[in-house]
């Protein structure tokens, strides 16, 4: 096994100036250099997009996000700020957070009415204006939070994933889940319980 290691070191060295000189085809506007970069790389992509974001479905649209945005933006490409596979994997990793962020946006935005939809229509009248009233403070102290703020809150709550699944999901460091999250309780508690004082 001692002599795998030099042979991986070496493959890495000279696999990181391949994609360098790929990048540089792709100034030029080679698309031919763009499919060898896709080649080359995409199951590095994929695999960090969906490591992220945990959806098929979601990856996938960021593997195509992040190789456009690689193709329009390789004259911005500078190899003194660190390798190739480094500028190609930050493009993922923004990528995978602007579509989940997007997807929360999608999520947190529905109508106070739209959260009370699974109820049964045989409730009485008053418990369902009753139910109404407390979605729609619900839906209103959500809105107070910001997008992670909710995003993070819809993960440990709604989805149940513990501080470190979450974490893992979004690439935050864990103390910044942590108080993010208790920041979010403590904007909840207070706009749901103001009025209670």
């Amino acid at each position: 096994m001692e002599n795998i290691a030099p042979k991986l070191n070496v493959s890495s060295d000279a696999s990181a100036d391949k994609f360098y000189d790929i990048v540089q085809g792709m100034i030029a506007r080679d698309e031919a250099s763009l499919a060898e970069l896709y080649d080359c790389t995409l199951s590095k992509v994929y695999g960090l997009a969906l490591k992220i974001t945990r959806r098929h479905d979601l990856a996938e649209d960021v593997v195509e996000d992040t190789y456009y945005q690689a193709w329009q933006e390789a004259t911005r490409f500078d190899s003194t700020r660190g390798p190739t596979m480094a500028w190609l994997m930050m493009i993922c990793r923004s990528r995978a957070i602007d579509a989940l962020r997007r997807l929360d946006t999608a999520e947190s935005h529905a109508e106070p009415q739209d959260l009370i939809a699974h109820q049964e229509s045989t409730s009485a009248p008053l418990d369902h204006l009753l139910n109404l009233e407390r979605d729609s403070l619900l839906y209103e102290a959500i809105a107070t939070l910001s997008a992670i703020q909710r995003q993070l809150i819809a993960l440990t709550f709604f989805k149940g994933l513990t501080h470190e699944g979450i974490a893992e999901q979004m690439a935050m460091p864990l103390g910044s889940v942590k108080s993010n999250i208790k920041r979010a309780q403590t904007k909840l508690k207070a706009a749901l319980f103001q009025d209670k004082d």
